[in-house]
């Protein structure tokens, strides 16, 4: 006996004792990660931030009632939704094989037999005959006995599907709310620098016109009004550029709820802090990863595709079918239910793969690379969500000594160009220096929102690649 006659007697004896399917043994692969984030990672590590809900996240209202309003209308989460209830249809298909189906039916059979099929003896030989038949029943048809848990590994197959798309939603609404969440605070730092821009013009205006005005006079040359006028065009710029990206803003923000933006959740203000956690407790180990919709789903089909191995396994061996009936049959339709007219047939059938090309290898090989292929995928999601995590704690390490050192730049550049511009009126410099320090205290207020946008930006970044936001 080879060794393959050997493996398959001893997986029939097996499956025929047991009972159970030929599934292989499911085992977690190991996060091909480090166990934590390094020095970064700091905080409660006995806090789960997937645990932390986003109303209790997220405490500014206007921003509470825009991810709600999301929440109902976004079609990414309604098709989400919709393939979680389509999975668990097909589920429900896959079950119902585990059950024998039952069919009632009626049949009447009327026929006509030429003259020439009627030859025999008797009175009506050589005469043409019609025949009638009556019959009704109930019963199974090719029910088969999962004897090797070939149904059942498909029926586990669609269930982990099933919850893999579950998973699927948790991730969507995960992108979502933090999607929101970014596109308000982007909405906010424009409006900031839309007023700083409106700001600068209004100041360079009046300077611009004191020097036109010194000009005509013949106290300034007109290479000072040039100048002054530069730096009042480049604000103009600016003021339109922000008035449209603040349209873009807004534009980005109805895609993202799915209707229309209503005038009195948009920010009312310039950028606050709308996290209830300044602070994200992130001192985990890097298994919390695990818990990440996303990871989630990822194994779920990892569970998926070795189901599927059972089903490959299952069709090496015999499938046992039964075909059954019981009912009544007559030829007189008033004598259907009469006595003596009750028949029953009873049909099991077994088959038996000997021969199909390697049809069955084949599939089973299929079966196996695909689960190959989905650890692969599991693996590569962990490395994805450990890289977001491992980015926003690099960002997160330094953003507040940056914050720092730009309000310091700001303050330096404000008493610059007051200063430069006192000199300018007291004749000792020219209107160049005046102008490259109001460009560079412009440019360092810019970049001011800018970085204070990148920390809210990142706590709603860490936020979210730590798995928060999928609970209210």
């Amino acid at each position: 006996m080879t060794n393959m006659n050997k493996t398959l007697v001893s997986l029939t004896i097996t499956a025929l004792l047991a009972g159970c399917s030929l599934i292989p043994d499911y085992q977690r692969p190991e996060a091909p990660v480090a166990a934590d984030w390094g020095s970064n990672a700091t905080g409660d590590s006995a806090l789960n931030v997937s645990d932390i809900g986003w109303r209790e996240f997220f405490v500014d209202e206007q921003l509470r009632k825009l991810i709600e309003l999301s929440l109902q209308n976004n079609r990414d989460l309604r098709i989400a939704a919709l393939n979680i209830e389509q999975a668990r249809a097909m589920y429900r298909v896959q079950r119902a094989d585990l059950f024998p189906t039952v069919d009632a039916g009626g049949i009447a059979t009327h026929q006509r037999n030429p003259s020439t099929l009627n030859s025999g003896t008797g009175a009506s030989s050589g005469d043409s005959r019609v025949t009638h038949t009556y019959q009704a029943d109930i019963g199974l048809t090719a029910y088969e006995l999962d004897f090797f848990g070939r149904i059942r590994s498909l029926n586990e197959q669609a269930l982990q599907v099933y919850f893999a798309t579950e998973e699927a939603k948790r991730a969507t609404q995960i992108s979502l709310v933090a999607e929101i969440a970014n596109a308000w605070l982007t909405r906010a730092a424009d409006s900031e620098r839309l007023r700083l821009a409106q700001e600068t013009l209004a100041s360079q205006q009046n300077s611009y016109d004191l020097t036109r005005r010194r000009f005509e006079l013949g106290v300034a040359s007109e290479l000072d009004m040039r100048q002054a006028q530069t730096t009042m065009d480049t604000a103009r710029v600016d003021v339109a550029r922000y008035t449209t990206l603040i349209r873009q803003d807004e534009n980005a923000l109805t895609l993202l709820v799915g209707a229309p933006l209503p005038d009195e959740l948009k920010p009312s203000g310039g950028m606050v802090e709308v996290t209830a956690l300044a602070e994200i407790p992130v001192g985990l180990p890097s298994e919390v990863l695990q818990n990440r919709p996303d990871v989630l789903q990822a194994e779920r089909m990892l569970m998926a595709a070795n189901a599927n191995i059972g089903a490959a396994r299952a069709a090496f061996f015999p499938t046992i079918s039964l075909t059954a009936s019981i009912g009544t049959a007559s030829s007189q339709l008033s004598d259907l239910f009469g006595a003596g007219s009750g028949f029953w047939t009873f049909i099991p059938q077994i088959t038996v793969p000997i021969f199909n090309a390697g049809r069955n290898k084949a599939n089973l090989e299929v079966a196996e690379l695909q689960k190959d292929i989905n650890v692969a995928q599991y693996e590569k999601t962990i490395q994805t969500a450990f890289r977001e995590v491992a980015d926003a704690l690099a960002l997160k390490a330094t953003i507040n000594e940056q914050l720092d050192a730009q309000k310091s730049l700001v303050d330096a550049t404000d008493v610059s160009y007051r200063l430069s511009e006192a000199r300018f009126n007291s004749g000792i410099d020219n209107y160049l220096t005046v102008l490259d320090s109001q460009r560079a205290m412009y440019a360092s207020q810019q970049d001011l929102i800018t970085l204070r946008l990148t920390l809210l930006n990142n706590q709603v970044t860490l936020y979210r690649a730590l798995g928060g936001g999928w609970k209210e």
